[in-house]
């Protein structure tokens, strides 16, 4: 999988469950939810930062 798909899946991830979160739970799981954004944002940083290491090594 390219990795600007896996990035703008886990973006969409994020702001979906955030969008349930308030919309539907009204707020109730919050914690949870940002839990669920921070993991998914050191993920996205791992990949970000395993594709610029091998831009730079080419």
């Amino acid at each position: 999988m390219r990795t600007l798909t896996t990035l703008i899946i886990i973006i969409a991830v994020m702001h979906i469950s955030n969008l349930i979160n308030v919309t539907l739970l009204d707020g109730e799981w919050s914690g949870i939810v940002t839990w669920l954004s921070t993991i998914l944002f050191v993920i996205s940083m791992v990949v970000y930062g395993r594709e610029v290491n091998k831009y730079r090594r080419k």
